[in-house]
């Protein structure tokens, strides 16, 4: 784990710029990272080439933002820099067969979150330089505070660093997508994919929409209106994670009344307790043994089956019918449902 983890406020080298300037970019998928990258980097002045499969769904949309496509191979062969940015289980196929054979000492490649490099899935030769850039945030969320001439905080990590110049490389990316705006942290691909993993699965996912169906299920079996236990368990969950996004957990207690705060710091523990913890402790071995992407590697491989039926039953919880209903009354926020 790295030990020299810092922010950084600083701007790359004129060199860096120039490198990257001085080739087109591959932008390797064009989802919710892509999309961002790529027309953040052109908007910087950057060449940029975006790299999809042929008859993808994704094309019009990267023409209309008046990119360049190719496909995967054909953007990786002309690039100096190729960034992977499609699903975490499908880089290392379209890795071996589109990029792998057009890397040398003179291209980078980089990735936006480091789980195929970290547990071995990708291993890339020894003269390449093999970075990271990542967001901290969602593409939309990247594309938009660049447009509006702010930024999203970026983490920086090198995993290779062959030519001496990768960090800078690094710092050029995140300046070209917005992210030096905001500032940037100094990590490993080890610490940024476990404490990725560990965050989904433990708080902002896993551990935050179980909490909310939780408390949605206890009200309503106790008789109350699922009306009223939507909104009290899960919409208004954004009220208080949007005051703590701006001032922290006190912050957020600032902003509630005194009911609420004193029922704050005599129930949470209550809630999370010794057993939470203990089971965040064992969630989060799992994740550094490799144990979790094993088995979501071999989900991948046996067609995604028990993943898509967990995704269905999921998507039939009664929170997301009575949300879905409350939402569609709400012109304020479009009718989303």
């Amino acid at each position: 784990m790295t030990q020299n983890t810092k922010n950084e406020q600083a701007r790359p080298s004129d060199e860096a710029r120039q490198g990257l300037r001085s080739r087109p970019v591959a932008i390797i998928g064009y989802g919710s990272q892509g999309h961002a990258h790529a027309q953040n980097l052109k908007d910087s002045g950057i060449d940029v080439v975006v790299g999809l499969r042929e008859g993808s769904a994704r094309r019009p949309a990267a023409e209309a933002a008046g990119l360049r496509v190719a496909t995967a191979e054909e953007a990786a062969e002309r690039a100096g820099l190729i960034a992977l940015l499609i699903p975490d289980t499908a880089q290392k196929a379209v890795y071996e067969a589109d990029i792998a054979p057009h890397l040398d000492g003179t291209k980078t490649l980089l990735f936006a979150h480091g789980f195929n490099v970290h547990f071995g899935q990708i291993q890339p030769r020894s003269d390449v330089d093999v970075i990271m850039v990542a967001p901290k945030g969602p593409g939309r969320l990247v594309r938009r505070e660049y447009k509006l001439g702010q930024g999203v905080p970026c983490l920086l990590a090198v995993h290779q660093g062959a030519s001496g110049q990768a960090w800078d490389m690094a710092m050029a990316y995140a300046e070209g997508i917005g992210g030096t705006r905001a500032g940037v942290l100094r990590t490993s691909f080890e610490e940024e994919t476990e404490t990725d993993l560990f965050g989904e699965q433990a708080v902002l996912c896993g551990g935050v929409s179980e909490l909310m169906k939780a408390g949605f299920e206890t009200l309503v079996a106790a008789g109350y209106q699922p009306e009223l236990a939507y909104f009290e368990c899960v919409h208004e969950m954004k009220l208080i994670v949007d005051l703590i996004y701006e001032g922290g957990l006190n912050g957020m207690r600032r902003g509630v009344s005194d009911t609420a705060e004193f029922g704050d710091y005599g129930a949470g523990k209550r809630v999370i307790g010794e057993a939470s913890r203990t089971a965040m402790r064992e969630l989060l071995a799992e994740i550094r043994s490799g144990s979790f992407a094993r088995r979501w590697i071999g989900e991948a491989g046996s067609g995604f089956e028990q993943f898509e039926n967990t995704r269905r039953d999921q998507r039939e919880h009664p929170a997301e019918e009575v949300g879905a209903r409350l939402r569609a009354q709400m012109a304020w926020m479009g009718g989303e449902t």
